[in-house]
C-alpha cells in the first residue's frame, strides 16, 4: 500500500500521523512537502493537523493555494481517500473538497481536551463500524457553519461524518465544545472518500496515548486498499 502525508510550514502532526499509519499497516507514508507538484500513486492521502502558516490570513486559506493541493483535489474527485484533520480539515474546505465554514470557538477561546463523537454516517471508507469515540481537540476555529441550504444538502446526502457527544452517544447543547452548529466534529464529500474532522485519531491511536479509539478511523482507512 501507498499512502502520503502533506506537510506545510507550521504542520504539527505529520509525524504523529505517519508513526499511526506505520504502527497500523505496517508500511511508511511518504511526505510530502508543500510546494511539490504531484503525489505518487496512492491509496491514502491525508493533511494533517498543526497550524499551517501560523493560521494568518485565515486558517487553512495559505496553505489552499499551496502546490500540491491542486493535486491533493485532482487525486480526490478521481476517488482516492483524503482525510484531513483539524487544519487539514480547515484546509480542505478553503480547496473546495468540502462544504461549510470553520469559525471562531463560540468561547472566543482555544481548546485542547478530550471530547466524544458518534458516527452520523456509517457507510464511507472512514466511518463504517465506528461508534462513540474518545479523542482529543486542540484548536481555536472549530465552529463549524454551513448556511441553511447547505446544511439541507450535507443531510440529505448523508455527508454529516461525526457529532459531538456524551458517553452515552447523545448530542446536546452541553456536549458541544465550539459551538458547531448540529454539533457537527466532522464532514464528508458528497462521493463519501473525503473526510475532514476537527478531533485528532492520531492522538488516540494507541495505548500509550492513553486511548485507541482513534485507531479505528485509520484501519477502516486502510482496509480498502
Amino acid at each position: 500500500m501507498k499512502s502520503h502525508v502533506i506537510v506545510f510550514p507550521g504542520s504539527n502532526c505529520d509525524r504523529d500521523v505517519a508513526v499511526a499509519i506505520k504502527n497500523i499497516s505496517g508500511h511508511q507514508p511518504q511526505m510530502v512537502w508543500h510546494k511539490e507538484t504531484s503525489i505518487s500513486q496512492s491509496d491514502l492521502i491525508v493533511v494533517p493537523g498543526g497550524f499551517s502558516y501560523g493560521d494568518y490570513l485565515r486558517c487553512g486559506a495559505m496553505a489552499s493555494t499551496s502546490p500540491i493541493m491542486q493535486d491533493v483535489v485532482k487525486k480526490a474527485k478521481e476517488g482516492v481517500p483524503v482525510l484531513g484533520i483539524c487544519n487539514g480539515f480547515q484546509i480542505l474546505i478553503e480547496s473546495g473538497l468540502l462544504d461549510g465554514a470553520l469559525m471562531r470557538n463560540s468561547s472566543l477561546s482555544f481548546i485542547c481536551r478530550d471530547i466524544l463523537i458518534k458516527p452520523k454516517n456509517q457507510s464511507s471508507v472512514f466511518t463504517k463500524k465506528t461508534q462513540v469515540a474518545k479523542m482529543p481537540i486542540a484548536h481555536n476555529e472549530g465552529n463549524f457553519f454551513v448556511t441553511s441550504e447547505q446544511l439541507k444538502k450535507i443531510q440529505d446526502n448523508d455527508q454529516i461524518a461525526f457529532q459531538y457527544c456524551d458517553e452515552n452517544g447523545n448530542v446536546s447543547e452541553h456536549s458541544n465544545p465550539n459551538g458547531s452548529l448540529e454539533n457537527i466534529a466532522g464532514i464528508l464529500n458528497e462521493n463519501k472518500n473525503v473526510l475532514g474532522m476537527m478531533p485528532h485519531p492520531e492522538r488516540a491511536a494507541e495505548l500509550a496515548h492513553g486511548c485507541e479509539d482513534g485507531k479505528t478511523i485509520f484501519e477502516l482507512s486502510l482496509i480498502h486498499i
